[in-house]
């Protein structure tokens, strides 16, 4: 059994070294690689599994908003990234350039897409000539790269996958409208897909997308109180449509200008489950979003009953994803191997079990292990999963609540910030040196002015005078 347990072993303690705990993680759950090429990850099998589940749900849930997919090109001329001039300065630290074509200079040099909002307004401007075109709901699955100084698998990596939406619309209501649809969609889609809760809200002027005249976030909590950003949505109106001349011909005969969106999730994600959900003995998945639900490891497997019982509880639970390890590894390490994949539920059926016609079920959450009868098996597999999916997110939810805090003056946040890792909530008067002084000082950045404002107090933390929004702050990846 020793070298069974070789795989949790070899898991740093996530309260003695939380960053290596997520690095181990990672790896001993064989969901990345580190590659020759810095800064960049080779997502293997098992971590692209969970990507594919993300996508497709995503996908899903979007199709029923009308969104289209397409896809545009990896590529940027300079002159069409210098069109909107906060855009291209946003992200002009991060672009990587091509400036040959084999052997050949380029006579303009290319950057390999950052984010893909010039080319969907290049796009726009050839492909909407009046309202009869609009409204324009589009995403692509792609990859962007961006120049990342410090990277780290999956949450900062300089080449990552998303999808990245964008949208055109014939008023700026229409557009507010979809901005707001897709935060929400997002927001839902953390909580009852991934066990994720999340704080809605506004970004403020400082930390917008640039370009955008309104930037909405999702932030979620991790184990070790840090707050990760895991899905944006920006209102542009009409500011690229005015760089990049897109114009329609209205019901009323005149020349208008389309107001834009545009929304996204990325690989990210996947590092948001693991800290919100892994423990010490690796990765825990919420079943929803697990490639296996159900691992069937059976006990001395060469028995012929045995052989026949995996088989037929891979036959009754067919319903759900589920697999045998029939691999000649013993079962503590089938046991190990499981936990650390984060494998929601494990079957558990030996030569005993096969004669009383029952199999044990563990969850991999509590670690909880209760015997079924075979002719309950279905029903019961269904029942633990739809707990465990909800036990998550209620479990990440308290652990939330419990690490959210509430400061008064700027003495009380710059304690609770040195001290107490989690959300600060705090009023600020809205002006940008007091949001530069948290930054610099207790070394908190503002996560989002959230929907649901409260008055915690009367004046700004910072400098006392009125106080205009309720903000959540917070140390952040």
């Amino acid at each position: 059994m020793a070298n069974d347990k070789k795989l949790v072993e070899a898991v740093t303690s996530m309260d003695v070294d939380f960053a290596q705990w997520y690095t181990d993680v990672v790896r001993k759950a064989e969901l990345t690689e580190y590659t020759s090429v810095k800064g960049f990850m080779a997502i293997k099998p098992y971590g692209y599994a969970i990507w594919e589940s993300i996508q497709g749900e995503l996908d899903r849930r979007f199709k029923k908003t009308g969104v289209q997919n397409v896809y545009m090109p990896c590529m940027i001329p300079e002159s069409l990234l210098q069109k909107e001039k906060d855009h291209v300065e946003g992200f002009a630290p991060e672009v990587a350039w091509v400036t040959h074509g084999g052997l050949d200079r380029l006579e303009e040099r290319m950057c390999v897409r950052p984010t893909s909002e010039t080319l969907f307004c290049d796009f726009y401007k050839k492909d909407v000539q009046s309202y009869r075109d609009l409204p324009k709901v589009y995403n692509q699955w792609c990859s962007v790269v961006r120049w990342e100084k410090t990277t780290r698998p999956f949450l900062r990596t300089r080449e990552f996958l998303w999808q990245e939406g964008h949208t055109a619309h014939a008023t700026a209501e229409q557009a507010e409208e979809r901005t707001e649809q897709m935060l929400n969609l997002y927001a839902d889609f953390a909580e009852d897909f991934l066990a994720i809760p999340v704080v809605r809200g506004q970004k403020t002027e400082k930390e917008k997308f640039a370009g955008a005249e309104a930037t909405y976030t999702i932030e979620a909590l991790m184990h070790d109180g840090k707050a990760l950003q895991c899905g944006t949505s920006h209102n542009f109106g009409d500011g690229f449509a005015k760089a990049f001349g897109i114009q329609y011909l209205d019901k009323d005969n005149k020349l208008k200008y389309v107001h834009q969106t545009s929304w996204g999730m990325t690989t990210r994600l996947i590092g948001a489950i693991i800290m919100v959900h892994g423990d010490n003995d690796g990765l825990i998945l919420p079943p929803k979003v697990a490639p296996i639900q159900v691992m069937v490891v059976p006990i001395r497997q060469t028995n012929p009953e045995v052989q026949e019982g995996m088989k037929k509880i891979e036959e009754v639970l067919s319903s759900f994803r589920v697999k045998v390890d029939d691999s000649d590894r013993s079962p503590g390490y089938k046991f190990a191997d499981c936990e650390m994949r984060g494998i929601p539920l494990r079957v558990e059926i030996g030569p005993r079990d096969c004669e009383n016609g029952q199999a044990v079920l563990v969850r991999r959450d509590t670690h909880e292990k209760i015997t079924v009868s075979m002719d309950e098996l279905e029903t019961k597999v269904a029942e633990m999963l739809d707990t465990i999916q909800k036990d998550l997110y209620n479990r990440a939810l308290e652990r939330q609540r419990e690490m959210t805090y509430d400061a008064h003056n700027f003495e009380e946040m710059k304690d609770i910030a040195d001290n107490k890792p989690g959300f600060i909530r705090a009023m600020w008067c809205g002006c940008r040196e007091c949001e530069d002084k948290l930054k610099e000082e207790p070394g908190v950045t503002s996560r989002c002015m959230p929907f649901a404002q409260e008055k915690i107090a009367d004046t700004c933390v910072v400098c006392g005078k009125p106080a205009v929004k309720m903000v959540y702050w917070g140390k952040a990846y």
